[in-house]
């Protein structure tokens, strides 16, 4: 079977192989994660301020934008369901609709954020708290990024519907630009021209900006003739809108549910000081990197899911789980390896600065363990998004957020930010747990009168 980047064939018999699940998931991954080692890059150019404050800013800035951006995470996620479901029924208009819907919530959630900026501003400053020092940077950060909103989220439709495609080179190759783009930016802006928080803003402005007009290009030239055939009526169905209502809705609140937790967390180790929080930024940029890999895994099963339930292909759909899980222990255990032989150096290259370095070490086991506990339930959450299914991915995180607070009030008054960073990974264990839980009742709904 030949994987292009425009489609796949779904077969009933064949087996799935692990070389054709890997050149599909690979670039998925490279693209996944270029996100945070962007981030990385950004924490690691401002590590060379000699000044925690900034590294700490920038910490709190991202976890603002993080929160905005993560409750609209639904725009990729659930376009690339829908599209995946449309090309595996065939159905052309469909295809189309799927990016076309999304759009418009994009653009409008984007204008609306910049029009409500000083207000999300206040509202997240006291919320998360921290020295005037870090909230002084934090605040320089946002002001400027804060105008690549409607960017950012059109980006995420862009990927999301190309993903659901399986045109995984695409979203790779728009991905690769804009994090390229704003790497050297960021090193040009801070190291070069001494900009310090305000060229790592500008250049992820920049960069967000320059996304977009390329994605645009790219899915013009290749869809001019479906959206030939695209007619208002047909975008305004009400069917259609309802359901991608519902799953965006569920997702929502699912994202709802992963943002307090992390907001917890970063307003929690402010608490403990300047250090500790530069500290567990540090670390929560190893976790995103790992979590970006897994997602790399999560989008080729979700692919897979949204296909063979839109062709009713129970043997793919059973393949995908298969696949999913074999694929995501191995990364597990090789992760957890290369941060047990390499976390020190991968500290050092975060930051300068010998006492955050020290503090980060003391809790870099951390990362030892988030990937064995953590990256079923990623895994999963990869599953039920291609089958469009988001009710049981909220129900799961919502009792995962509920573990976690009660793993906060046990563990923080005894072992402080360890506490805290055992409350972190039984997080990540009830999340993988639970999610599993719902696994019979999907396949059930999606395939109880198919063979």
């Amino acid at each position: 079977m030949k994987l292009a980047t425009d489609s796949m064939v779904l077969n009933n018999t064949a087996p799935y192989s692990h070389r054709e699940y890997l050149v599909l998931a690979i670039p998925l991954i490279i693209s996944g994660i270029s996100t945070p080692i962007l981030g990385a890059v950004d924490t690691a150019v401002v590590g060379r301020i000699p000044d925690p404050a900034s590294i700490g800013g920038v910490s709190v800035g991202a976890v603002i934008f993080n929160t905005m951006y993560w409750l609209l995470g639904f725009l990729r996620v659930s376009t690339s369901g829908f599209t995946a479901q449309a090309g595996g029924a065939n159905k052309q208009s469909e295809i189309i609709l799927s990016f076309l819907r999304p759009m418009i919530l994009a653009i409008l959630f984007g204008f609306l954020f910049i029009v409500l900026q000083n207000p999300i501003l206040a509202i997240a400053l006291s919320l998360i708290g921290g020295s005037e020092a870090v909230s002084s940077f934090a605040s320089t950060y946002f002001s400027i990024r804060i105008w690549g909103a409607p960017f950012i989220l059109l980006n995420y439709v862009i990927i999301g519907w190309l993903i659901g495609m399986g045109k995984v080179r695409l979203a790779l190759t728009i991905q690769i630009w804009m994090n390229v783009l704003n790497i050297i930016l960021d090193l040009v802006f801070v190291l070069g021209l001494g900009m310090g928080i305000k060229g790592v803003a500008y250049a992820t402005l920049i960069a967000e900006v320059s996304a977009v007009v390329l994605g645009a290009w790219l899915l013009y030239l290749t869809n001019k003739e479906r959206l030939a055939g695209i007619k208002l009526s047909m975008l305004l169905e009400k069917e259609p809108i309802l359901k991608m209502m519902k799953m965006n809705r569920d997702l929502v609140l699912r994202t709802v549910c992963l943002l307090t937790m992390t907001v917890i967390f970063t307003s929690m180790g402010a608490g403990l000081g300047e250090v500790t929080l530069a500290a567990n930024a540090i670390l929560l940029q190893i976790h995103y990197i790992i979590a970006y890999l897994f997602g790399g895994f999560a989008n080729a099963s979700s692919i897979l899911v949204g296909r063979a339930i839109g062709g009713a292909n129970l043997f793919l759909y059973k393949r995908a789980f298969t696949l999913s899980a074999l694929w995501g222990l191995a990364s597990a255990i090789f992760l957890s390896l290369s941060v047990f032989i390499f976390g020190n150096s991968i500290i050092a290259f975060f930051t300068t600065i010998p006492e955050v370095k020290a503090v980060s070490e003391n809790y870099l086991v951390w990362m030892l363990v988030f990937p064995i506990l953590g990256f079923w339930g990623l895994q999963l959450e990869g599953i039920f998004s291609g089958a469009t299914e988001a009710k049981s991915i909220r129900d799961s995180i919502t009792l995962a957020l509920i573990v976690f607070l009660i793993a906060l009030w046990f563990f923080v008054p005894l072992y402080q930010n360890h506490g805290l960073w055992i409350s972190f990974v039984v997080f990540s264990l009830s999340r993988s747990f639970f999610l599993s839980l719902f696994v019979p009742k999907l396949t059930r709904e999606k395939f109880s009168n198919k063979n």
